[in-house]
């Protein structure tokens, strides 16, 4: 539900864009920044959640981010102002941050490691579900009210309504966190072993011993991991600048693009608003599919592979996306694809979001879950998914005016971050698949 809620979340906004900019009578630079004001608060909530998650346990920090989830839920769908619904979206933000942290650390923590790859995907298969029931919902609504996210259902618009239906999930979210177990590294680090070992018999069985003898070992000193532990000689260790820069090409190739402004993305080249979200929705079903195949293949053929794959197909993709929008009919405002290149565009959009969901958008959670040593982990992990958030920020607040300038310009920078990133896997990314968690550290992987 953390990664339901997380996809949902994100989303939602994509069909209620043109119609917040609209009602609010705002500039598109100032729509961006409404947008993305959610990826602020997902910063800072990624960067807490660490500590928080060490301080109080992992189920606290769920709870808390669900609480978040429904109070942003409501406030958004009943804002005075543009100003007031970017501040309802960052408290949103915070709560997607925290789960965007929590749910990944929680899963690899109390995963066995032979399936820790596939259970760790579900984390992402909850995301791309969320992105598409959103999709699907909005669609629904738009269509209740009349086909546009402007006009009126019941006492509330439509597109109120789309943000207001996210307290939903939100309350189940909250329900279904007191119905699961709380990490066994968590209750080792906090003394409470006998509790950590029925945990352990319960999801992993074998030596349960011998297990909590890794833990504890592998805590060390059992301080809570802090930021001043992260620093190394270029000003910090390098397996969190490489966690980093891995968290910043997720997004840097343009994904949520995708997902946030498609249905604005294809209006802006001449297709009405209610094919726009439709299409949108087969976006979010491609994004499903890919990421089942990715579920596969994570734990058979690795980790690296995927990610190699993955950018060289969004290379191709992107590239074919940005020759097809070059194609767009400029008639004052409003611009046009011929169906060939409409086709076009279509198909390799579809095919970026297939090749990222079965291998960056799942392969990036698993790394980030597993490859910090133990003693750092929380602490990295809420670095490195931080810099995920801000780098996620910088795309999404930036892409309304890079499509007024040019939209295939748009598309050729991220088809530059996707080569860049072909590159990066190749050169700094090793290994993890069949590793348990206490022996990342340990010595350098075979890459």
């Amino acid at each position: 539900m953390g990664g339901f809620l997380f996809g949902y979340d994100s989303s939602v906004i994509n069909g209620a864009v043109d119609a917040i900019q609209d009602h609010f009578a705002v500039s598109a630079a100032v729509t961006g920044f409404t947008v993305a004001a959610a990826l602020l608060g997902s910063a800072v909530g990624a960067a807490v959640a660490g500590g928080l998650a060490d301080r109080f346990g992992r189920i606290r920090v769920m709870q808390i981010a669900g609480v978040l989830f429904a109070v942003s839920a409501v406030g958004s769908a009943l804002p005075f102002a543009v100003w007031d619904l970017a501040l309802w979206r960052v408290v949103g933000g915070i709560a997607i941050g925290m789960a965007s942290v929590i749910a990944p650390t929680y899963i690899a923590e109390v995963s066995p490691p032979a399936y820790r790859g596939r259970l760790a995907s579900l984390q992402q298969l909850a995301i791309v579900l969320g992105i598409a029931l959103s999709q699907l919902v909005n669609y629904m609504i738009a269509a209740a009210a009349g086909g546009s996210a402007m006009d009126r259902l019941g006492p509330l618009l439509a597109w109120q309504w789309m943000l207001g239906a996210a307290v939903v999930p939100a309350l189940l979210y909250i329900m279904l966190s007191f119905t699961i177990p709380e990490s066994p590294r968590y209750l080792v680090r906090v003394g409470r072993e006998d509790k950590a070992r029925r945990v352990l018999h319960e999801v992993e069985g074998g030596d349960v011993d011998r297990r909590i003898t890794e833990i504890r070992e592998a805590l060390g000193s059992e301080i809570r991991p802090r930021l001043r532990d992260l620093k190394g000689r270029y000003g910090l260790l390098p397996i969190v600048w490489i966690g980093m820069a891995l968290s910043a090409f997720q997004q840097l190739v343009g994904i949520n693009v995708i997902f946030y402004y498609s249905a604005s993305l294809w209006q802006s080249v001449g297709v009405d608003e209610s094919n726009s979200l439709l299409l949108s929705l087969f976006t979010s079903v491609v994004n499903i599919i890919g990421t089942f195949i990715a579920i596969g293949l994570v734990d058979r053929i690795g980790r690296k592979p995927l990610l190699l794959v993955g950018s060289a197909g969004m290379a191709v993709a992107l590239a074919a996306a940005a020759f097809a929008f070059s194609h767009a009919r400029v008639e004052g405002e409003q611009a046009t694809l011929s169906f060939g290149w409409g086709a076009v565009a279509l198909v390799a959009a579809s095919a970026f979001v297939l090749f990222f969901a079965l291998s960056w958008g799942v392969v990036t959670w698993v790394l980030l879950g597993e490859m910090f040593p133990l003693r750092i982990r929380a602490a990295a992990m809420a670095v490195a998914t931080a810099t995920q958030w801000i780098a996620n920020w910088l795309v999404t607040v930036t892409f309304p005016t890079l499509r007024d300038w040019n939209l295939s310009g748009a598309y050729v920078i991220y088809t530059l971050f996707a080569v860049l990133s072909f590159v990066f896997v190749w050169r700094f990314i090793s290994e993890t698949k069949g590793r348990t968690l206490e022996s990342m550290g340990r010595e350098e992987p075979a890459r």
